[in-house]
């Protein structure tokens, strides 16, 4: 078995961003370009000395525009990239105001999602997990 050392790991934390609207509670989801226009959750690297949890907020306000805050620890995803592991750890959060969204090289477009309409976006099956663990996590 390969030994890594903490170098050969790529740490990065997210969210899933809910706000409340009229039709009920609404995910941020967002359009990347830069890894061939997937549509994602936000998330991103941590920088040197951050927590996972400053992180996840850093990333969530920079690729959407807007400030939260913190709830439960959701799960984390795992997998390579280019033979690297990385381990991205997701939070759900809540808005603490709103903002604006201004389309950046790598975030093309945000969408305020239903559950239902979330899970048909998200192009990876391990983020729409994620999100049915949290919407179980929200009704018990």
């Amino acid at each position: 078995m390969d030994k890594f050392s903490k170098d050969d790991l790529i740490r990065a934390a997210g969210g899933l961003v809910w706000r409340d609207s009229p039709r009920g509670k609404k995910l941020a989801v967002i359009h990347r370009s830069r890894y061939g226009g997937d549509w994602t959750l936000p998330k991103g690297k941590l920088k040197w000395g951050e927590s996972w949890q400053e992180a996840a907020l850093r990333e969530v306000r920079e690729e959407i525009g807007m400030e939260s805050r913190l709830g439960s620890f959701v799960g984390c995803n795992t997998y390579d990239v280019n033979g690297v592991p990385k381990v991205v750890l997701f939070w759900n959060m809540t808005l603490t105001g709103e903002g604006n969204f201004e389309p950046s090289e790598e975030v093309k477009e945000l969408r305020w999602l239903t559950v239902e309409e979330a899970l048909e976006q998200l192009d990876y099956p391990s983020e729409r997990a994620l999100l049915w663990v949290s919407t179980h996590q929200m009704t018990t």
